[in-house]
Protein backbone atom coordinates (compact mmCIF):
# COMPACT_ATOMS: atom_id res chain seq x y z
CA UNK A 1 0.00 0.00 0.00
CA UNK A 2 2.83 2.38 0.86
CA UNK A 3 4.42 1.85 -2.57
CA UNK A 4 1.06 2.37 -4.30
CA UNK A 5 0.61 5.69 -2.52
CA UNK A 6 4.12 6.80 -3.51
CA UNK A 7 3.52 5.82 -7.14
CA UNK A 8 0.30 7.83 -7.17
CA UNK A 9 2.04 10.82 -5.63
CA UNK A 10 4.78 10.66 -8.26
CA UNK A 11 2.20 10.58 -11.06
CA UNK A 12 0.43 13.63 -9.60
CA UNK A 13 3.74 15.47 -9.32
CA UNK A 14 4.51 14.72 -12.94
CA UNK A 15 1.09 16.05 -13.95
CA UNK A 16 2.03 19.46 -12.63
CA UNK A 17 5.06 19.73 -14.90
CA UNK A 18 3.20 20.26 -18.15
CA UNK A 19 -0.29 20.35 -19.58
CA UNK A 20 -0.30 17.86 -22.44
CA UNK A 21 1.69 15.24 -24.33
CA UNK A 22 1.27 13.23 -27.48
CA UNK A 23 0.86 9.49 -27.10
CA UNK A 24 3.53 7.16 -28.47
CA UNK A 25 2.56 6.20 -32.03
CA UNK A 26 2.16 2.44 -32.58
CA UNK A 27 -0.08 2.80 -35.65
CA UNK A 28 2.54 1.15 -37.87
CA UNK A 29 3.15 -1.71 -35.41
CA UNK A 30 5.14 -1.85 -32.19
CA UNK A 31 8.44 -2.09 -34.12
CA UNK A 32 7.74 1.01 -36.21
CA UNK A 33 10.15 3.20 -34.27
CA UNK A 34 12.82 0.64 -33.29
CA UNK A 35 16.38 1.93 -32.96
CA UNK A 36 19.63 1.07 -31.20
CA UNK A 37 22.88 2.77 -30.28
CA UNK A 38 26.21 1.94 -28.63
CA UNK A 39 29.26 3.94 -27.59
CA UNK A 40 32.66 3.15 -26.11
CA UNK A 41 33.70 5.84 -23.65
CA UNK A 42 37.13 6.49 -22.20
CA UNK A 43 36.34 8.08 -18.83
CA UNK A 44 38.45 9.73 -16.17
CA UNK A 45 37.04 10.62 -12.76
CA UNK A 46 38.44 12.83 -10.01
CA UNK A 47 37.17 13.35 -6.45
CA UNK A 48 34.78 10.43 -6.65
CA UNK A 49 32.69 9.95 -3.54
CA UNK A 50 32.44 6.21 -3.90
CA UNK A 51 32.66 4.00 -0.79
CA UNK A 52 36.04 2.85 0.53
CA UNK A 53 37.95 5.93 -0.68
CA UNK A 54 37.63 5.18 -4.40
CA UNK A 55 38.38 8.74 -5.53
CA UNK A 56 40.18 8.51 -8.86
CA UNK A 57 39.88 6.18 -11.83
CA UNK A 58 40.44 5.94 -15.56
CA UNK A 59 38.08 3.38 -17.00
CA UNK A 60 36.48 2.09 -20.19
CA UNK A 61 32.72 2.18 -20.46
CA UNK A 62 30.58 0.32 -22.97
CA UNK A 63 27.21 2.14 -23.05
CA UNK A 64 24.18 1.05 -25.06
CA UNK A 65 20.47 1.47 -25.49
CA UNK A 66 17.55 1.54 -27.87
CA UNK A 67 14.01 0.39 -28.46
CA UNK A 68 12.66 -2.90 -29.81
CA UNK A 69 8.93 -3.40 -29.66
CA UNK A 70 7.81 -3.39 -26.05
CA UNK A 71 11.37 -3.05 -24.68
CA UNK A 72 13.05 0.28 -24.01
CA UNK A 73 16.66 -0.45 -23.03
CA UNK A 74 19.55 1.36 -21.38
CA UNK A 75 22.71 -0.07 -19.88
CA UNK A 76 26.46 0.13 -19.46
CA UNK A 77 29.46 -1.85 -18.25
CA UNK A 78 32.48 -0.11 -16.71
CA UNK A 79 35.93 -1.75 -16.73
CA UNK A 80 38.07 -0.07 -14.05
CA UNK A 81 41.76 0.89 -14.07
CA UNK A 82 41.92 0.35 -17.82
CA UNK A 83 45.45 1.86 -17.99
CA UNK A 84 46.75 -0.40 -15.20
CA UNK A 85 48.08 2.63 -13.33
CA UNK A 86 49.39 2.46 -9.77
CA UNK A 87 47.90 5.94 -9.14
CA UNK A 88 44.38 4.64 -9.81
CA UNK A 89 42.28 4.16 -6.66
CA UNK A 90 41.05 0.84 -8.05
CA UNK A 91 44.47 -0.48 -9.08
CA UNK A 92 44.58 -4.20 -8.21
CA UNK A 93 41.09 -3.79 -6.80
CA UNK A 94 37.62 -3.72 -8.35
CA UNK A 95 37.27 -4.88 -11.92
CA UNK A 96 33.85 -3.81 -13.15
CA UNK A 97 30.42 -2.34 -12.55
CA UNK A 98 27.36 -3.05 -14.70
CA UNK A 99 23.91 -1.49 -14.92
CA UNK A 100 21.04 -2.92 -16.95
CA UNK A 101 17.79 -0.95 -17.07
CA UNK A 102 15.17 -2.41 -19.41
CA UNK A 103 11.65 -0.97 -19.30
CA UNK A 104 8.63 -2.77 -20.75
CA UNK A 105 5.97 -0.61 -22.37
CA UNK A 106 2.49 -1.06 -20.92
CA UNK A 107 1.07 0.84 -23.92
CA UNK A 108 2.65 -1.61 -26.38
CA UNK A 109 1.77 -4.71 -24.33
CA UNK A 110 -1.88 -3.75 -23.87
CA UNK A 111 -2.37 -2.11 -27.26
CA UNK A 112 -3.95 0.85 -25.49
CA UNK A 113 -3.09 4.53 -25.35
CA UNK A 114 -2.29 5.07 -21.67
CA UNK A 115 -1.01 8.64 -22.06
CA UNK A 116 -2.43 11.43 -19.93
CA UNK A 117 -1.39 15.02 -19.33
CA UNK A 118 2.38 15.23 -19.84
CA UNK A 119 2.80 11.44 -19.64
CA UNK A 120 3.53 10.01 -23.10
CA UNK A 121 4.02 6.33 -22.23
CA UNK A 122 3.96 4.01 -19.20
CA UNK A 123 6.31 1.11 -18.44
CA UNK A 124 7.13 -1.67 -16.05
CA UNK A 125 10.58 -0.35 -15.16
CA UNK A 126 13.52 -2.40 -13.89
CA UNK A 127 17.17 -1.85 -12.96
CA UNK A 128 19.89 -4.33 -12.02
CA UNK A 129 23.22 -3.09 -10.59
CA UNK A 130 26.17 -5.46 -10.26
CA UNK A 131 29.66 -4.69 -8.95
CA UNK A 132 32.58 -6.42 -7.29
CA UNK A 133 34.47 -4.97 -4.34
CA UNK A 134 37.29 -7.30 -3.36
CA UNK A 135 37.57 -8.06 0.36
CA UNK A 136 34.54 -5.90 1.19
CA UNK A 137 32.12 -8.07 -0.78
CA UNK A 138 30.01 -7.06 -3.74
CA UNK A 139 26.86 -5.34 -4.90
CA UNK A 140 23.95 -6.99 -6.67
CA UNK A 141 20.62 -5.21 -6.37
CA UNK A 142 17.37 -5.16 -8.33
CA UNK A 143 14.72 -2.48 -8.74
CA UNK A 144 11.20 -2.85 -10.15
CA UNK A 145 8.37 -0.36 -10.39
CA UNK A 146 6.40 2.02 -12.58
CA UNK A 147 8.17 4.00 -15.30
CA UNK A 148 7.10 6.78 -17.63
CA UNK A 149 8.18 9.16 -20.37
CA UNK A 150 7.00 12.68 -19.62
CA UNK A 151 7.03 15.88 -21.66
CA UNK A 152 8.62 18.70 -19.66
CA UNK A 153 8.95 22.35 -20.72
CA UNK A 154 12.36 23.12 -22.26
CA UNK A 155 13.79 19.66 -21.49
CA UNK A 156 11.41 17.80 -23.81
CA UNK A 157 11.01 14.07 -23.11
CA UNK A 158 12.38 12.85 -19.80
CA UNK A 159 12.24 9.50 -18.07
CA UNK A 160 10.62 9.38 -14.64
CA UNK A 161 10.55 6.10 -12.70
CA UNK A 162 9.71 4.93 -9.18
CA UNK A 163 11.02 1.55 -8.03
CA UNK A 164 11.01 -0.80 -5.06
CA UNK A 165 14.48 -2.15 -4.18
CA UNK A 166 15.46 -5.80 -3.63
CA UNK A 167 18.99 -6.59 -2.43
CA UNK A 168 20.87 -9.74 -3.36
CA UNK A 169 24.31 -8.51 -2.17
CA UNK A 170 25.27 -5.22 -0.51
CA UNK A 171 28.79 -5.39 0.98
CA UNK A 172 27.49 -7.63 3.77
CA UNK A 173 24.67 -5.27 4.75
CA UNK A 174 21.64 -6.31 6.83
CA UNK A 175 19.40 -5.75 3.81
CA UNK A 176 20.82 -8.67 1.83
CA UNK A 177 18.12 -11.06 0.58
CA UNK A 178 15.43 -8.50 1.48
CA UNK A 179 13.22 -5.80 0.01
CA UNK A 180 14.60 -2.57 1.42
CA UNK A 181 13.70 0.92 0.24
CA UNK A 182 12.80 2.67 -2.99
CA UNK A 183 14.37 4.74 -5.77
CA UNK A 184 12.97 7.72 -7.64
CA UNK A 185 14.94 8.42 -10.82
CA UNK A 186 14.83 10.75 -13.78
CA UNK A 187 17.07 11.32 -16.82
CA UNK A 188 17.33 13.83 -19.64
CA UNK A 189 19.15 14.64 -22.89
CA UNK A 190 18.70 18.21 -24.11
CA UNK A 191 20.50 19.65 -27.18
CA UNK A 192 21.10 23.31 -26.31
CA UNK A 193 23.10 24.51 -29.34
CA UNK A 194 23.21 23.07 -32.88
CA UNK A 195 25.84 24.11 -35.42
CA UNK A 196 25.67 24.35 -39.21
CA UNK A 197 27.51 21.03 -39.70
CA UNK A 198 24.95 19.20 -37.54
CA UNK A 199 27.16 18.88 -34.48
CA UNK A 200 25.65 20.07 -31.22
CA UNK A 201 26.15 20.73 -27.53
CA UNK A 202 23.90 18.90 -25.07
CA UNK A 203 22.99 19.10 -21.43
CA UNK A 204 22.47 15.52 -20.26
CA UNK A 205 22.27 13.74 -16.98
CA UNK A 206 20.27 11.90 -14.37
CA UNK A 207 19.10 12.03 -10.77
CA UNK A 208 18.71 8.92 -8.60
CA UNK A 209 17.25 9.39 -5.13
CA UNK A 210 17.10 6.28 -2.96
CA UNK A 211 15.12 6.37 0.26
CA UNK A 212 13.37 4.28 2.90
CA UNK A 213 16.22 1.75 3.20
CA UNK A 214 15.44 1.02 6.83
CA UNK A 215 17.20 -2.34 7.03
CA UNK A 216 20.65 -1.24 5.87
CA UNK A 217 20.14 2.18 7.47
CA UNK A 218 19.86 0.61 10.91
CA UNK A 219 23.54 -0.41 10.81
CA UNK A 220 26.31 1.82 12.16
CA UNK A 221 27.91 3.76 9.32
CA UNK A 222 25.03 3.15 6.92
CA UNK A 223 22.25 5.48 5.76
CA UNK A 224 18.57 5.15 4.85
CA UNK A 225 18.98 7.51 1.86
CA UNK A 226 21.42 7.99 -1.00
CA UNK A 227 21.58 10.49 -3.88
CA UNK A 228 23.44 10.71 -7.20
CA UNK A 229 22.92 13.75 -9.47
CA UNK A 230 24.94 13.93 -12.70
CA UNK A 231 25.05 17.07 -14.86
CA UNK A 232 26.96 16.73 -18.14
CA UNK A 233 27.84 19.18 -20.93
CA UNK A 234 28.86 17.30 -24.09
CA UNK A 235 29.87 18.26 -27.63
CA UNK A 236 28.52 15.69 -30.15
CA UNK A 237 29.35 14.86 -33.76
CA UNK A 238 28.01 11.91 -35.76
CA UNK A 239 30.87 9.68 -34.61
CA UNK A 240 32.40 11.26 -31.50
CA UNK A 241 31.49 13.09 -28.32
CA UNK A 242 33.58 14.81 -25.69
CA UNK A 243 32.27 16.05 -22.39
CA UNK A 244 32.54 17.02 -18.76
CA UNK A 245 30.20 15.95 -15.97
CA UNK A 246 29.76 17.36 -12.48
CA UNK A 247 28.25 14.80 -10.15
CA UNK A 248 26.85 15.42 -6.69
CA UNK A 249 26.82 12.54 -4.21
CA UNK A 250 25.04 12.34 -0.87
CA UNK A 251 25.77 9.25 1.23
CA UNK A 252 26.68 7.24 -1.82
CA UNK A 253 25.56 3.59 -1.75
CA UNK A 254 23.98 4.11 1.71
CA UNK A 255 27.37 4.71 3.38
CA UNK A 256 27.28 7.60 5.85
CA UNK A 257 29.84 10.29 5.10
CA UNK A 258 32.85 10.33 7.47
CA UNK A 259 31.89 7.01 9.09
CA UNK A 260 34.64 4.49 9.82
CA UNK A 261 33.12 1.23 8.72
CA UNK A 262 35.49 -1.75 8.26
CA UNK A 263 38.44 0.50 9.16
CA UNK A 264 38.06 2.76 6.12
CA UNK A 265 36.88 6.35 6.63
CA UNK A 266 34.09 6.93 4.14
CA UNK A 267 33.99 10.03 1.92
CA UNK A 268 30.57 9.67 0.30
CA UNK A 269 29.13 13.21 0.14
CA UNK A 270 30.28 16.03 -2.14
CA UNK A 271 31.11 16.69 -5.79
CA UNK A 272 33.03 14.56 -8.29
CA UNK A 273 34.30 15.38 -11.79
CA UNK A 274 34.09 13.24 -14.93
CA UNK A 275 35.85 13.71 -18.27
CA UNK A 276 34.87 11.61 -21.28
CA UNK A 277 35.82 10.90 -24.88
CA UNK A 278 33.22 8.75 -26.68
CA UNK A 279 33.23 6.81 -29.93
CA UNK A 280 29.79 6.04 -31.39
CA UNK A 281 29.00 2.85 -33.30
Amino acid sequence: MKLKMQLAAAALAVGALSTSANATDFSGGIHKSDYKWMTFNLMHSEDNRLPFQNKKDTYLEMEFGGRSGIVDMYGYVDFFDVLNSSSDSLHNGDNFFAKLAPRFSLDAMTGKDLSFGPVKELYIATVTNIGDHGAFGGLWEHYIGLGSDVQVPWFGKMGLNLYARYVRENFGGKDEKKWDGYMLSTNWFKPVKTFADGSFISYQGYLDYKFGANEVGSQPGRSKTSTEWFNGIYYHTDRYAIGYGLKYYNQMAFFTDASDLTGVRQDTTGFGHYFSINYKF
